[in-house]
Order: structure tokens, then sequence, then C-alpha cells
């Protein structure tokens, strides 16, 4: 089910917060070379328990073909269950090296291929996967609804889109810390304080099934039926 796109690129991610074209192409190419080589170390741990649920969350749901956006270096690909055929792109051709290299050595036959692509502007026909899975890739893009519009697009109708996400905190000592953060967003390749509302349309947020997720409620897992 396709709905209009306000792709307007100066959208905020929130009231008073940075623009979310501030991060373009180029510089998040470039954040995640730096970042690739110690990727699963520093942000693997941290991010798990949020992506196991997220996975988990994919492995009930009906449907055999997924679409993992933003794979990075295949942290999550061994643990979709074997009746699930696993399709994942990134726009790092970095991070998609270890990807690879993850999948050969574990032997994952359940990964279909694995894509140089943006996010925003696949090469899929419409229709093509019964599950689209986001995991922290929201806050990377420069315009997250197209990304929400893309994968509404190669999504069956009747399937799912999940992310799992950063999102910031409304109110109170986190939200000035994310705040704090913000200037960094080029350098640190992703929005400190990205807002649910820079993704999801008030229409979306009525329908989405939002749940925390661990460590201590910092990711949010999101599901829209599609």
């Amino acid at each position: 089910m396709n709905h209009t796109l306000d792709d307007r690129r100066d959208r905020r991610a929130g009231p008073g917060l940075t623009p979310l074209s501030s991060l373009d192409t180029a510089s998040i190419q470039e954040a995640y070379r730096r970042w690739a080589g110690v990727y699963d170390s520093l942000f693997g741990a941290v991010s798990a328990a949020a992506r196991r649920r997220a996975i988990a969350a994919v492995n009930r749901l009906p449907g055999r073909d997924v679409l993992e956006v933003g794979v990075g270096t295949g942290l999550a690909l061994p643990h979709y269950n074997t009746d699930k055929r696993i399709t994942g792109i990134d726009l790092s051709v970095d991070m998609l090296r270890q990807a690879r290299s993850r999948v050969a050595r574990l032997g994952l036959h359940s990964v279909q291929a694995l894509h140089e692509m943006d996010a925003e502007a696949t090469d899929f026909p419409d229709d093509s996967f019964d599950t689209a899975v986001a995991m922290f890739v929201a806050s990377v893009v420069p315009n997250p609804r197209r990304l929400l519009a893309e994968m509404r697009r190669v999504v069956k109708p009747g399937g799912n889109i999940l992310f799992v996400n950063h999102f910031a905190a409304p109110k109170g000592p986190r939200w000035w810390i994310e705040r704090g953060m913000a200037p960094a967003s080029r350098a640190l390749g992703w929005h400190p304080d990205f807002a649910l509302e820079a993704l999801f349309s008030p229409e979306d947020l009525g329908q989405a099934t939002i749940d925390a997720a661990p460590p201590l409620g910092i990711f949010t897992l999101a599901r829209l039926a599609n």
C-alpha cells in the first residue's frame, strides 16, 4: 500500500532539531568507511539485544522473502530462521565486504544476495518481499520518509515493515545530551536527535506497533503493516 511521500529535503527531525538533509550520501559513505573496521566491536555489543528483538519479530512473521535494509557488516544474518530468504542492501562497500566474508565463513545459505544499493531508491520491482526490516538505518539516511516509501513499494500488500532504531527522547536529560551531540551528525554518520515524527506521519504513528527495546529502552522497535 503506497502513501503520498513528503520528501521536502529540509524537513526537520522535530521542533528545533537539526535538518535531516545535513546528512548526504557522500558523508554517510565516508563515515561508514571509517567505522567499517571497528563497527562490530564498538556498536555490535550495545545494539545486539535490540537487533535480536527485531530478528525474532521477523522470524515470527509469515512469508519467506526478507529485505534487510542497511545490512552493514552482516551482524544480523546468522540469526534469521533458515526458512527465510534474505536479501541485504547497503550503501557502504566497506561494510558489504565484511558482510560477504561473514556469509562465506559461516555458510549462510539463507542469504540470497548482498547488493550495494541506495535504500531510498532501490532497483527491486514492486512487491518483491514479504518483509522489509531496517535496523539502525532510519537515522542515517538523508530522507527517512523516502526510505519508508521505498520500503512500502518493495513489500507486498499485506506484508510487514520493521524498524529498530534510536529515537530522541521527547524531553528530559537524555534529550539535552542528544541535542548536544547533533552538530556531530556528519562525523558520526547518524542523527542523535532523530525523532519518531521524522520517519512516521501522524497516520503511520496511529497504525504502527511501537515497543521499547533493550538495553534500557534506548532503542525502539516499530512495526507497520503494508
